[in-house]
């Protein structure tokens, strides 16, 4: 079951991601991104409310907000502190790069979670495993050339370190939410509106901050449908993936690999709407990222 809750994960981070594009092109990034979260926070902010009034009924429903301790809203904080990090890089790439190229790099986050699943929760690969890592990270090098006749030259350009770097951030984030689930028994509401809460505020002090230090910041930003359109996407991607994850026999490796099926959304429709270069081209290791996810996904049965 929680296989299929990590496809319908991966559906909505497609859709997602399409939105995302749209949503930061030529406009402010930050401002972007702090009203995705105010989006994502205002759907949940019933849930937290109803959780006070009609405890009886969320919990029926499975959507009940619990109350935490101190350390446990700690734990939250230091994931909200790693993903405000991560979207912050994200966005600015997403910005500058073509989805293209972003979206095969950030791909690249089950590569950071297998070896952190292997080090830290003693998850084991078998030999189809190894062989479908080993082929996502061929077919992201391919990516990497393809992106040089755009004129994105990997290694002296600052836009592909900073994806590298947000993938790597939302890699560490995925390993700590097995911890978070799992260990500290939070339920998908409740670290979801608390993340939620505390990312919002993170990235709203840092709007704050860039709009009194620039006029220029205030001018830029344009709202579009698609700003709340993410935010709502992500509650819902987050939502199923965390549901997926309660389950004890949920693989955080495999559950990453599989919200990787989201490629084939924002590469193809991405590369349709957005009408970028060497779609054909990136097909190619596009299909070796996909067969690459399907050999680490079903290799185990």
């Amino acid at each position: 079951m929680w296989m299929y809750l990590g496809l319908l994960a991966a559906l909505f981070l497609g859709l997602h991601n399409l939105c995302k594009k749209h949503a930061v092109r030529n406009n402010e990034t930050y401002t972007v991104l702090l009203g995705t979260l105010v989006a994502g926070f205002l759907l949940l902010l019933p849930l937290f409310i109803g959780s006070l009034w009609q405890p009886e009924y969320l919990q029926q429903i499975q959507l009940y907000v619990t109350p935490l301790s101190i350390k446990e809203h700690g734990y939250i904080i230091i994931k909200a502190m790693i993903m405000a990090a991560s979207w912050v890089l994200a966005y600015q790439a997403l910005k500058h790069l073509p989805i293209t190229i972003v979206t095969p790099i950030r791909s690249a986050g089950p590569f950071f979670t297998f070896i952190g699943a292997i080090l830290i929760y003693q998850e084991r690969p078998n030999f189809w495993q190894w062989i479908g890592f080993f082929l996502i990270i061929l077919s992201v090098f391919l990516y990497s050339q393809i992106g040089k006749k755009e004129g994105i030259i990997f290694k002296s350009n600052k836009w592909i370190y900073a994806i590298v770097a947000a993938t790597f951030l939302g890699a560490s984030s995925g390993l700590y939410d097995k911890f978070l689930i799992q260990s500290l028994n939070l339920n998908p509401p409740t670290l979801q509106f608390w993340f939620c809460t505390y990312t919002m505020l993170f990235i709203g002090a840092i709007v704050l901050y860039k709009r009194n230090k620039s006029i220029a910041v205030k001018q830029s930003f344009q709202f579009r449908w698609t700003i709340p359109a993410v935010g709502v996407l992500l509650q819902m991607a987050d939502y199923f993936y965390f549901k997926a994850l309660q389950d004890p026999e949920a693989l955080i490796m495999l559950l990453s690999a599989i919200k990787r099926s989201q490629i084939l959304i924002a590469v193809v429709l991405g590369g349709l709407l957005f009408k970028e270069k060497n779609k054909r081209k990136k097909l190619v290791p596009l299909f070796g990222i996909l067969i690459g996810v399907f050999l680490i996904l079903y290799s185990n049965k």
